[in-house]
């Protein structure tokens, strides 16, 4: 029962190339900073992320994208990374652009084992009509465009059916947790957390605060240990400061 890894190193020694990885944060909040920078060292390439974006410019998944090791990425959000930019527009990354709260609800889903589920969110657009481009052929083209997707009516609605997301691997990051995997989230680390967890066949967790079992109160945990297979004690991080504005 007792899932603690020594060192983020070990934590994700046998991730493999080519593996799709879900990972929580939002903007620089949540972001399972550390894990990411292990992975980097570790080597492994040809992935394909699932988060609500892909990192900033050399901070968390951005890191991996600078060095070319994320081939295809599912988000919500692509702002405020111009490698990213770069790279999408060239055509060396595959973007499955998604709704910000379908992708929420596609890895929640999966974590609970629903397949597929149906929203309203991108019925008459792109989205579920098809034509967005998922890669760009480098000359200003599209290479691969997305597929239409399943609509249906109920009560006089259309809705357009979404596939569950079941990741390969999960990296999240919380405030607490304990030795059994049992994991609290502090404000709006809150975020994709809790979803991209459940979404991962092995899940692995950074904490702030590792304490004993019963520590926590069970009313509190956002994240039952069940869905959580690693757990690595990395002490108090800082959350950075994305856009600073000041008052002139």
């Amino acid at each position: 029962m007792d899932k603690v890894i020594p060192t983020a190193a070990e934590a994700v020694a046998d991730v493999p190339d080519g593996v799709t990885i879900a990972v929580g944060g939002f903007g620089l909040v949540g972001v399972p900073e550390i894990l990411i920078d292990a992975l980097l060292k570790q080597g492994a390439t040809s992935l394909e992320t699932v988060s609500n974006n892909c990192g900033t410019d050399g901070f968390g998944l951005g890191v991996l994208l600078e060095k070319g090791r994320i081939r295809r990425t599912v988000s919500s959000y692509v702002g405020s990374n111009k490698e990213f930019a770069r790279q999408y527009l060239s055509g060396e990354l595959e973007v499955e652009l998604t709704p910000q709260g379908t992708l929420a609800e596609r890895m929640r889903a999966g974590g609970a084992g629903i397949p597929a589920f149906f929203t309203p969110a991108g019925v008459g657009t792109q989205v579920a009509d098809g034509g967005l481009p998922l890669r760009y052929d480098g000359n200003g083209g599209i290479a691969v465009a997305s597929p239409p997707k399943e609509t249906r009516e109920f009560d006089g609605v259309t809705y357009v059916m979404e596939r569950g997301i079941v990741a390969d691997y999960a990296l999240v990051h919380a405030w607490k947790g304990d030795r059994h995997g049992n994991l609290v989230y502090r404000a709006s680390t809150q975020n994709f957390n809790p979803a991209a967890a459940t979404s991962g066949r092995i899940t692995i967790a950074q904490v702030e605060h590792l304490v004993e079992p019963g520590e926590l109160d069970p009313a509190e945990i956002h994240t039952p240990g069940i869905h959580v297979q690693r757990v690595v004690h990395v002490g108090p991080v800082t959350v950075g400061i994305e856009n600073r504005t000041v008052r002139a």
